[in-house]
């Protein structure tokens, strides 16, 4: 039976004390609870904060600093205490650790996704627990993807895990701010995120060291069940937290119906990381052989081709009533397409000398994310 796999997500609120520098109290508690699941054979990947916090006191700063530049000049000094200290306490745990530093950019480059895929799989192979963070020290928009949120929720579909656990400083959501309204009520289970709870999750945690509140972890649930990874959003304490939290004893909420959607990781990276470069206009045959029957797109099919793109790149396909449906990896170029559009593919063919017909292969193609939800 092949293991299971979690993604272990710890927030800055849950790693530091009172000075908002970082814990070794609280970081060799985390390093226990995960040593627990390991040692019940589950594979873990742990995406961790901190950085910033773990290195701001060594560069002079008495709090935690608020412009870019400083941020990242933490982080860049942070990172390497974070590590060294996860390392050190993993160790005690006979538990070798490898440090992944990921930006955006690797998930929008097909390329660099597929490598990041190939060496998480390797470690894992090996026994080897991939501790993973945003590289602050470079990355650009702020420090965030929004943040280490929805790194995790992006990780844990980019790994096909099976479940994913955000630990923060409050226990799960609330229908109010439970700080400040002691009627406030959790959600101990959320079979979807809807975008009523997120637009009433803007101010509900109070804490002042990380960078992403409750609204971020309801989006990064959101799009960890879009990939097929159910979450769970709280605290603990102790290291059978993490235990307890996958036996369903967790002090937090729970997100997801037991079964849900997955996609296969190369379509994961044309659904929600790769950049679209054109659009094509189908008709109405192409939509139903597309939406309902599970077909590739064929020359017949288009209508009309905008953007300028080459074979490879990803385009949206709309309908006659320019709603988008879908997108795909074409294998034509726009050029081509404009020459081809309308043919049957015998012809396409010979005129683009092309040795397959499909302008985009159905394993190349995902409809828009409403589509799949549904």
């Amino acid at each position: 039976m092949a293991k299971k796999r979690v993604i272990v997500k710890i927030g800055s609120s849950s790693l530091t004390n009172g000075k908002g520098e970082l814990s070794k109290i609280k970081l060799l508690e985390h390093t226990g609870a995960i040593a627990q699941l390991i040692k019940l054979d589950y594979e873990v990947i742990l995406v961790s904060s901190g950085a910033v916090a773990a290195g701001f006191s060594d560069l002079g700063y008495p709090i935690r600093p608020i412009t870019l530049a400083g941020k990242q000049a933490a982080a860049a000094v942070g990172q390497g205490l974070l590590v060294q200290a996860y390392t050190e306490a993993f160790k005690e745990h006979q538990i070798v650790t490898a440090q992944l530093l990921l930006t955006r950019d690797v998930f929008v480059s097909e390329e660099q996704y597929g490598n990041a895929y190939s060496t998480l799989k390797e470690l894992l192979k090996r026994s080897v627990l991939p501790i993973i963070n945003e590289n602050d020290s470079v990355a650009i928009d702020e420090l965030t993807f929004g943040d280490n949120d929805m790194l995790s929720a992006l990780v844990g579909g980019l790994t096909r895990a099976d479940f994913l656990i955000i630990l923060t400083d409050i226990n799960g959501f609330y229908d109010k701010n439970p700080h400040v309204n002691p009627s406030a009520n959790r959600y101990d289970y959320l079979p979807t995120i809807t975008d009523s709870l997120i637009e009433q999750a803007d101010v509900v945690s109070n804490s002042k060291l990380g960078t992403g509140g409750m609204k971020s972890k309801l989006l990064a649930a959101k799009t960890a069940l879009s990939l097929g990874v159910n979450t769970f959003v709280g605290s603990g304490s102790g290291e059978n937290k993490l235990v307890e939290i996958l036996n369903g004893n967790g002090d937090g909420t729970y997100i997801g119906e037991k079964k849900s959607h997955s996609f296969r990781k190369q379509k994961q990276w044309i659904a929600f990381h790769s950049s679209i470069r054109g659009q094509l206009l189908i008709d109405t045959g192409a939509e139903q052989a597309i939406s309902f029957e599970g077909k590739s797109l064929l020359p017949a099919g288009i209508k009309t081709v905008q953007g300028d793109f080459e074979a490879g790149d990803v385009v949206e396909l709309l309908n006659l009533e320019q709603r988008v449906l879908a997108k795909g990896q074409v294998n034509y170029s726009s050029t081509e397409l404009k020459q081809i559009k309308g043919m049957i593919s015998k012809e396409a063919m010979k005129l683009t000398n092309h040795l397959r017909p499909e302008v985009i292969h159905r394993d190349r193609l995902v409809l828009s994310l409403k589509e799949v939800i549904l």
